[in-house]
């Protein structure tokens, strides 16, 4: 997201344009995570996990060297495909390994690895863009990837393969109403969060004018507050699954709602970006919870909360970019990321509502 300026700029495409990268790579993520959860049902889910690394591995490469934006669309996808399905197995065999309390935040710790990279990671790729070019930090992605996957072969526990494991089983108990007000909670009430931070860079050049020196420093400051919001919604969700993410998705409208009045100044950006980004926390808790309400549905479940969270990295920057290209100006992506997040708050309330009025049918019953 931090490089759609220098991708805009590089293939002479408007920066709105530019970020239908993020969407390719968002709708690669929504395909393949239940098409590859689907497929490997029955697999070693270590062996899983090592595929889908070199997968990624070679859409990150690809990318570094795409000839057009077309390509660069085309690559993206690719890139998006392993994308869910990692990040959903991954959390499985963390969660696998310890007692069900700390389930949710052993998921965290996988996710964790994703906040440092916000922390780290993106400002270093819009340095390294700034100094030598976007492509170089594509190929960095690569080479981290390859490391990942001999990580992977080296630490992480063998499992055996699962040859009575059934992709029908799991496709009949994604027929759970809460698995899909769950979903629709990542989907909608997560979008916000991807409608500003996509266009943070872009913002802080085009309104803000502040030194190029600063927009990695601010997108580093968006990762601690995901770092923080990661560790602190896994804390709460163990103790209370529910009110965590009601409460997560109110605090997250309120900071979006005030970003627009933040972006003429560094400063007054800074502590609203940062509760933007503690709103990250909620990616977290709805995959734990998607394990609760997704009893023999586990390993689909939790690829397509992958694909929940991608298609609001979708859905996000899509709407946010149409506010600006309709004139709305560019801190509209507040506004438009804050009715995102209410929208969220509406599914959480007919989901607790059903939740409870199904605890009262077995009370009575």
């Amino acid at each position: 997201m931090s490089l759609v300026p220098m991708i805009s700029h590089d293939m002479n495409v408007s920066v709105p344009q530019a970020g239908h990268a993020i969407v390719a790579y968002a709708v690669g993520v929504c395909v393949g995570a239940p098409l590859i959860a689907l497929i490997g049902a029955k697999a070693s889910r270590k062996l899983m996990l090592i595929g889908m690394t070199a997968l990624y591995v070679l859409g990150s490469a690809l990318t570094s060297v795409a000839p057009s934006f077309s390509w660069l669309l085309l690559f993206r996808f690719i890139s998006g495909l392993p994308h869910g399905a990692y990040f959903g197995t991954a959390g499985i065999v963390a969660a696998s390994l310890v007692p069900e309390r700390q389930r949710t935040q052993a998921v965290a710790r996988v996710v964790l690895g994703l906040t440092i990279a916000t922390i780290a990671g993106v400002p270093m790729a819009n340095g390294l863009g700034l100094l030598v070019g976007w492509r170089w930090a594509f190929v960095l992605i690569a080479a981290m990837a390859f490391c990942t996957m001999l990580l992977v072969i080296l630490f992480v526990p063998a499992d055996p393969a699962r040859p009575n494991a059934d992709a029908l089983t799991e496709l009949r108990a994604m027929r759970s109403r809460q698995v899909w007000l769950t979903l629709g909670i990542g989907v909608i009430g997560f979008g916000g969060i991807f409608c500003v931070y996509t266009y943070l860079a872009s913002i802080m050049q085009e309104v803000t004018h502040a030194k190029p020196v600063m927009i990695p420093v601010m997108l580093a400051v968006f990762g601690v507050g995901m770092t923080v919001g990661t560790m602190a919604c896994a804390w709460a969700a163990d103790r209370k699954m529910m009110p965590t993410i009601g409460g997560t998705l109110l605090v997250n409208a309120a900071a979006l709602a005030g970003f627009p009045g933040s972006i003429h100044s560094v400063w007054g950006m800074m502590p609203i970006v940062f509760m933007i980004g503690c709103g990250g926390g909620l990616g977290t808790v709805i995959q734990s919870r998607l394990l609760s309400v997704a009893v023999n549905a586990q390993a689909l479940a939790a690829a397509m909360n992958q694909s929940a969270f991608n298609l609001a990295n979708a859905i996000g920057p899509w709407l946010g970019g149409l506010a600006i290209s309709a004139g709305w100006g560019w801190g509209s992506v507040g506004w438009v990321g804050c009715a995102l997040a209410m929208g969220g708050f509406t599914i959480w309330m007919l989901s607790l509502s059903e939740e409870r009025a199904s605890a009262r049918r077995r009370a009575g019953g």
